[in-house]
């Protein structure tokens, strides 16, 4: 099947028949955008469409593109995803892109929600207390990360421990220990919303060695950051796999 086949075919599956008048008004760029996002990159790679979805849900919070935001949380739930999963998704950006930008996506993601007859307030998927916050945030880091957490907090300025208690307990307590998507699809989620931000090239390369730590391997990353190629442009993704190839080698790989 040529590219012009492939990207009919996916788009029908994922919008039906939601054309956006791109074809009526820039029919050349729409075949450029249609056949390279949906006949190539979303054919690349082990990925299956529910991940491409959180993932390119999660670029477009980072993003801020509300019109496609929206227009895709149409198609996660056409291929399957429910809505608590991309709930989940969009509640993940909240500590990488902070709480103005994740209320944003909320309302959008919310109306959507509203039009198409489900239910509010989702079921709950918090799992931790007040008093244990903290504490199951350092687990949960720790299996991401390994040891290096508690060396990091001890090396911590006096003046400076809070922030790495508010990662722990926030970032970590907070989120990674909810229910509704699982800590491999949330830390290679993670990987994707901190690529899309750019200049956070430190941070990309700790969370490459995360995904691999809990068992998202090269070539998974490599095909969730070519997934998010058309939403955030060739030097984020160029950056991007320039510190997946300096954490895990093509050697170490093969």
């Amino acid at each position: 099947m040529d590219r012009a086949s492939k990207s009919q075919e996916k788009f029908q599956q994922l919008f039906g028949n939601d054309e956006t008048g791109l074809h009526l008004t820039d029919p050349d760029f729409h075949d450029i955008l249609s056949r390279f996002v949906y006949g190539e990159v979303y054919n690349q790679g082990p990925l299956d469409d529910k991940q491409r979805e959180l993932i390119t849900l999660a670029v477009h919070v980072t993003n801020q593109t509300m019109p496609q935001f929206k227009a895709h949380i149409s198609a996660a739930l056409n291929i399957g995803l429910t809505p608590s999963e991309i709930k989940e998704a969009v509640y993940q950006c909240a500590p990488y892109i902070g709480f103005p930008k994740t209320l944003n996506a909320i309302s959008e993601m919310n109306e959507v929600f509203k039009s198409k007859g489900i239910s509010l307030p989702l079921e709950s998927k918090k799992t931790v207390n007040e008093e244990h916050r903290l504490g199951k945030g350092l687990e949960v880091q720790e299996e991401i990360f390994g040891d290096v957490i508690v060396k990091i907090r001890e090396s911590s300025p006096s003046n400076q421990r809070h922030i790495q208690d508010y990662l722990s307990a926030f970032c970590f307590g907070d989120f990674y220990t909810r229910s509704g998507i699982d800590l491999k699809t949330r830390e290679l989620v993670t990987l994707c919303i901190i690529s899309a931000l750019g200049g956070t090239e430190s941070q990309v390369r700790a969370h490459v060695q995360g995904n691999k730590n809990v068992g998202n391997d090269k070539e998974l990353l490599i095909a969730a950051i070519t997934q998010c190629l058309p939403y955030m442009g060739f030097p984020r993704t160029l950056n991007a796999l320039a510190c997946i190839n300096e954490v895990i080698t093509e050697n170490d790989y093969n």
